[in-house]
Formats: structure tokens, sequence, C-alpha cells
């Protein structure tokens, strides 16, 4: 058994004495009391739906409910499918890093730019390593310079304790 979790008020659940009611063809009826409102969506073996409870004259609708419910949910699920949750891919490496390993990093930040992810490059250094931030830095712009064509920096290298890194993401 499943519930179907409400927001709008229906049928008895409407507390006003008049309805501007529509019926279930889109057909404006017009002002009438809310007991002939629930008789005629009663008829058609409907539900009275509150839709617009803030205007002068509350407006209700005649229709399924459980159906409108189940398109919303549809509709929510399908808007969900079509977005792409960007993630933040990291890379780490050395400031001493060997050409052979650069070019092998440098192509999966390709990869992952392309696939619509930030690319996170991060220059650990250990040791004796923090007096010569510079090389770390010189590797730091050697990947901006090869990933240039598809990508833009978004933020500039900065040395944060014993990490530098930089941000980039595709260009658009």
């Amino acid at each position: 058994m499943f519930y179907i979790k409400q927001e709008l008020p229906i049928n008895g659940q409407i507390r006003a004495k008049e309805v501007q009611l529509i019926s279930d063809n889109g057909e404006k009826v017009g002002i009438v009391p809310i007991q002939k409102a629930l008789e005629l969506a009663e008829e058609k073996r409907l539900d009275l739906v509150l839709v617009s409870p803030n205007s002068d004259v509350p407006v209700c609708k005649i229709m399924n409910y459980g159906k409108y419910k189940f398109e919303q949910a549809k509709k929510e699920k399908e808007a969900k499918k079509k977005q792409k949750i960007q993630e933040t891919k990291e890379i780490r490496i050395t400031p001493n890093i060997e050409e052979h390993d650069f070019g092998f990093k440098a192509k999966n930040a390709r990869k992952f730019l392309e696939d619509g992810n930030k690319v996170k490059i991060t220059v650990r250094f250990r040791g004796r390593e923090l007096n010569n931030v510079k090389m770390g830095e010189d590797v730091l712009n050697q990947f901006i310079s090869n990933l240039e064509d598809i990508s833009v920096v978004e933020k500039k290298p900065k040395l944060e304790g014993k990490n530098m890194f930089i941000i980039l993401a595709k260009k658009v």
C-alpha cells in the first residue's frame, strides 16, 4: 500500500464557504457554494482540490488527485534525470614530477574536464621541498598551459600548509 503525500487541501479539508470552481475539462463554472462543488465532484467520482487559496474567492478544481500527484512525481523524476551533478576530481602530484607522470596526470585531468567535472590539482610538499615552493608553482603553471585549450583557471595557485593547489573548470 502506498500513501499520497498531500500538499493541496482536497474535498472535506477545504474550509471556504464559496469557491471559484473549474470543472474537470478546464471550463470555469463560476462562484458556487462549497457543498455544491463537493456534490459535483462526487457525481463525477473525482476530487475537489483547492488550487489557489490566496485569492479573494479560493479557486478549486475538479480532478483525479491521485493521478495529478503521480504526474507531478513523474515530472520531478524526469527533471532530476536531466540534471548533471558536477564533481570536483582531485589529482595529487609532487613538485619534482617526472615527464611521463606529468603526461599521465594531464591526460587524466583532460578526461575529467571533458566529462564536465572540475579538477583540483594539488602539489604536496614534503620535508625540505617546502623551501622550493617555486618548483610546485611552476608545475601547476605547466598544467594550466597544457590544459588551457579546454579549461579555465577557477582558482590561481595557492599555498595552504604543505599543499599548493589550483582548480580548473571546463571552458563554456
